[in-house]
């Protein structure tokens, strides 16, 4: 029995980052299904956007509010989380506060995580307020009812309750400390769980030993089921954002890509010597699509995107189709693209890894033509989002699909391409009054 509680200790991280390691790799498995495209130009300015953007958080401060908020809880969570090595070391070897050899060093640090995990309470619960007592409006958008605004609040208990945990152990630790029981040696500083302490008074130090050792497993466990709920979470951009900002497109945002597909058909069409009848080598067997219509038509980085996005809404209320009342959402192009993207998981979960055609497409069973079609290309919603994803690219890949696979479409376009094949310009006239302008006074 005296060794129970390292075992049990070792059995929950054997388990937990067991679980957490096999959706990390459903999760490479995932994004590698879409198409292969080259981001490792530039490593330099790609580790200056990640450094500026993802961890300096630059594109957050347009907001200051959030921004401040935020910082509180994402600086305050991570840095907090310094402790599980302690708390790793303690619970494998039976030991306690482990790294009190610190000294100074030690107390200095317990100070300041319980500073931050003060300002982490403070953080979420005026996330909390924003998003169910003052109802911001971008968080409260047809696409975050159900699931999306449970994950949201579920996000808030959970770091709530991981925090409260950590600072009752600390309160817990700190009153056996003052009554020298057993091995609670001095060691740290408590200026937030400090004042948590009297209410330990009258309290046997048996009672508050127990309280102490619940708050030890409550926090650690709270720890790896969050860890293992990340995966299913929009908070999985805790990780991918930091890959997500390395492989954005560094390009300038109004610069449209050529697709390969097109170049290679025009290839073969210009080369005197080449087969008309032939399919590209690299479509073995079946014609390239012109286009994305399913999550496998879209480009790794894309679908990372998708797995990145926190669905904060930013891109969405910058949006001026979506203010102006049309159906666009980019927040909700985001979150049907990752919902597509895990019902094709689920499929090759079910099949031993081979896809199974379920007679649905991220085109119209996912995401209309309508949503499509209302965006006019600003690039708002990039400039906006605050790890440069980028849901305009997924829009324009849909709509390439639709003009050159399904030649579906709007009338005004087709009426602005046919003119273009007949007259060479986008307007109604005749070729031989092109020149007219000129003689106009």
């Amino acid at each position: 029995m005296q060794y129970l509680g390292q075992v049990l200790f070792l059995l929950l991280l054997v388990a937990g980052f067991g679980f957490f390691i096999k959706n990390i790799k459903k999760l490479i498995r995932n994004i590698k299904l879409g198409r292969d495209i080259n981001r490792s130009d530039n490593p330099k300015e790609r580790w200056r956007n990640m450094i500026r953007v993802a961890l300096g958080q630059s594109k957050m401060v347009k907001r200051p509010i959030p921004a401040i908020l935020h910082i509180f809880v994402y600086a305050g969570f991570v840095i907090i989380n310094i402790e599980m090595l302690e708390i790793i070391v303690d619970g494998l070897f039976g030991t306690h506060r482990a790294f009190k050899f610190l000294g100074g060093t030690y107390d200095v640090l317990i100070g300041i995580f319980e500073i931050l995990a003060f300002l982490v309470i403070f953080g979420v619960v005026v996330f909390w307020i924003r998003r169910n007592i003052i109802k911001l409006k971008r968080f409260n958008q047809p696409e975050m009812e159900g699931w999306a605004k449970r994950d949201a609040n579920n996000i808030i208990y959970i770091e709530s309750v991981l925090m409260c945990f950590f600072l009752i152990m600390n309160a817990a630790d700190y009153y056996l400390q003052t009554q020298n029981y057993g091995h609670y040696v001095q060691a740290g500083s408590f200026p937030i769980s400090g004042f948590i302490a009297p209410l330990f008074e009258g309290m046997n130090n048996e009672t508050v030993a127990f309280v102490d050792r619940f708050a030890w497993w409550a926090h650690i466990i709270g720890v790896m089921f969050f860890m293992n709920y990340l995966y299913y979470s929009k908070h999985l951009h805790i990780f991918l954002a930091f890959p997500n900002t390395y492989f954005a497109n560094l390009k300038p945002q109004g610069e449209f890509n050529n697709l390969e597909s097109v170049k290679n058909e025009v290839k073969l069409m210009m080369d005197p010597n080449a087969d008309p009848f032939a399919a590209p080598a690299e479509a073995q067997g079946e014609p390239e699509k012109f286009g994305a219509q399913d999550v496998m038509d879209l480009n790794w980085v894309q679908l990372l995107n998708a797995y990145s996005c926190t669905e904060c809404g930013r891109c969405t209320s910058s949006c001026p189709q979506n203010t102006t009342g049309k159906k666009l959402s980019p927040r909700k192009i985001m979150m049907s693209t990752r919902d597509r993207l895990e019902d094709v998981s689920k499929i090759l979960d079910a099949n031993g890894g081979k896809f199974v055609d379920d007679g649905k497409t991220l085109l119209n069973d996912y995401i209309t033509a309508e949503e499509l079609w209302a965006c006019n290309t600003c690039n708002a919603c990039v400039e906006e989002c605050p790890i440069d994803i980028s849901p305009l690219s997924i829009i324009m890949d849909m709509r390439r699909f639709l003009v050159m696979e399904q030649s579906a479409a709007p009338i005004e376009l087709n009426n602005m391409m046919q003119n273009i094949e007949n007259n060479g310009a986008p307007w109604q006239y005749n070729q031989m009054d092109r020149l007219n302008w000129k003689d106009e006074n």
